[in-house]
């Protein structure tokens, strides 16, 4: 049976998951992550989308993406496509590496894009055992460029939307969009 064709607007913002079958790990070493990355690299080249938050668990991954060009689910066939042929031959695994095709969400305004970037950029240090002590010391994430205000190594990274919009009286800075990952951690704790 074929796959649902999914909605896809051009000037649409998506979160997207990509999970391991049974939460099972799908990186299980750094060369694996790097590989995702190349893999990125290399679709993006062929279907240029732009990415404002990213983070690469051993399990999942999740992504904040807008593609303008293509549809989302020829990037995502692309993409997932390419790293479970790694996969499957750098470990000779035989059968689905991916829980299913993979999770896609569309956000429709500023706050939502600020507080699913926030949520992303989080997710090493909220997992049951963290993985690090703070956000800026997990380099799978894009998390660490805001943080330092470096330069993308990728040229599919914006690092200017996600800080254009943090709200009144926050200065528009990566170093900001940071601290408000911070806080609004914070707060969503405190709330709970």
């Amino acid at each position: 049976m074929a796959n649902k064709k999914r909605d896809w607007h051009p000037n649409g913002f998506y979160h997207i998951i990509v999970r391991g079958n049974n939460r099972q790990n799908i990186f299980n070493t750094e060369r694996d992550m790097y590989e995702y990355f190349r893999n990125l690299n290399f679709v993006n080249s062929k279907y240029p989308f732009e990415l404002y938050a990213y983070c690469i668990m051993s399990n999942h991954v999740h992504l904040l993406m807008r593609s303008p060009i293509v549809p989302l689910g020829k990037i995502m066939m692309r993409l997932n496509r390419r790293y479970s042929d790694y996969y499957r031959k750098k470990y000779n695994y035989v059968g689905q590496i991916y829980q299913n095709r993979y999770y896609s969400k569309e956000i429709v305004d500023p706050i939502g894009l600020l507080n699913v970037g926030s949520y992303i950029h989080r997710n090493p240090i909220e997992t049951k055992e963290p993985m690090v002590d703070s956000m800026e010391q997990y380099r799978y994430s894009s998390y660490q460029y805001y943080f330092y205000e470096q330069k993308s190594p990728h040229a599919f990274l914006d690092l200017k939307l996600l800080p254009s919009l943090l709200p009144v009286g926050w200065e528009k800075t990566g170093r900001e969009y940071a601290r408000y990952c911070r806080e609004r951690g914070e707060e969503l704790s405190e709330s709970r």
